[in-house]
């Protein structure tokens, strides 16, 4: 068998094979010439070059609001003069105390119509993908909790997140104080690449909608104000939304239908306790993230949905 030594030039490889294959051999002249120290140091710039700008394109953040599109590199967004390094107690993707140069996401939309806003998309780069009522960011304004844009540092990048090979970058959206607004975990989208103006979840999807004739003290209606925060991000509802990284909820047949509730709350809880596999990706909702009031709501939700689907699709026909 024929091996080659890593550093061999392309005239010396040529070479070998033509003397190993038994065909005619080139003449001295004919083989490529050994490139020179200069060459190889033009090639190793260039090479620096083009990957320092692919790195920086990756870590562009675009925030859209209407035609208005702004973009923020990593770089720029650590030399604002309203840059911190912010500590977070109780980080919800690093579950221990990080610290963090972070940029208020406020200052970010400064000049923006944010009291026409009614919600704002924020995309990460694995599919996740989920909706902060503005009115919810903009309660920082009246001691609410506070959003920060978190940035990865490439001179200090922060650390794989647990169990993973990736870090919480390129940009994160972090919470100081978040119990003052009753901010949900799915509420703080790390991977970040995109945050956009968008209209309100069910006005966009109306089929993640519980019947308008269901009473308002219905546990379904609660229910699917917790599926738009807690699972929509990765979950669609009947078609309606626009996560991937988990499958359809309802269609073709909801989880109601083929679990006991007893093994939805076990799967909602602690999906390691049914399931595991290196690439699981849904975390297990405590009683702190997801309370059980909410939790029963949310399987009355999630049952109303695949009645309504049924009863949807007699009348269609």
């Amino acid at each position: 068998m024929l091996e080659f030594d890593f550093f061999l030039d392309v005239g010396e490889i040529q070479r070998r094979l033509i003397s190993d294959s038994g065909e005619r051999k080139l003449t001295e002249h004919e083989y490529p010439r050994r490139p020179t120290t200069r060459w190889l140091f033009a090639l190793l710039v260039a090479a620096a070059f083009g990957a320092h700008e692919a790195v920086a394109e990756e870590t562009q953040l675009r925030v859209a609001f209407g035609s208005e599109v702004r973009s923020f590199d990593a770089a720029t967004l650590l030399e604002r003069a309203d840059a911190r390094s912010i500590t977070v107690q109780n980080d919800v993707a690093y579950h221990r105390e990080m610290t963090f140069r972070a940029v208020p996401l406020l200052a970010l939309l400064d000049g923006l119509p944010l009291d026409r806003a009614d919600t704002l998309e924020a995309r990460a780069t694995d599919g996740f993908v989920t909706h902060l009522p503005m009115a919810l960011i903009l309660r920082a304004k009246n001691g609410g909790s506070v959003p920060w844009v978190a940035i990865d540092e490439s001179g200090s990048p922060w650390p794989p997140l647990p169990g993973k090979s990736d870090s919480a970058g390129p940009f994160y959206v972090v919470w100081i104080d978040p119990e003052r607004s009753n901010v949900s975990q799915e509420q703080w989208p790390y991977a970040l690449v995109a945050l956009t103006e968008v209209e309100a979840p069910v006005r966009r999807w109306p089929q993640i909608a519980v019947d308008p004739g269901l009473a308002s003290e219905a546990p379904a209606r609660r229910g699917q104000e917790v599926y738009i925060v807690q699972c929509l991000p990765c979950h669609r509802m009947r078609g309606g939304g626009e996560g991937d990284m988990g499958p359809d909820l309802a269609l073709p047949r909801s989880p109601t239908e083929y679990m006991t509730t007893t093994g939805l709350i076990a799967q909602i809880r602690d999906p390691k306790s049914l399931r595991n596999w290196p690439d699981q990706k849904m975390p297990g909702f405590s009683e702190s993230a997801l309370a059980t009031a909410d939790l029963d709501a949310l399987i009355a939700y999630l049952r109303h949905m695949a009645h309504r689907r049924d009863t949807q699709a007699v009348t269609a026909h």
